[in-house]
């Protein structure tokens, strides 16, 4: 997520502390407009996770497994 709150800070102009809360604010937000744990995956993916991992649960949504 460090990647993200950069890239919105240079684009921005803004701080580091205000692209955080941004960033954050963003996140929440989708996260609780994707469905079950979709969204903390996402969130998990900008921390570092697995790409795959999301990808499995968005394949779900589409009729994967």
């Amino acid at each position: 997520m460090d990647e993200l709150v950069k890239m919105v800070a240079d684009k921005t102009g803004i701080s580091n502390e205000q692209a955080r809360m941004a960033v954050d604010i963003v996140v929440d937000f989708i996260k609780q407009k994707m469905p079950g744990s979709t969204g903390e995956q996402l969130a998990a993916l900008l921390e570092g996770g697995n790409p795959a991992d999301l990808l499995g649960s968005l394949g779900g949504l589409f009729g994967g497994k």
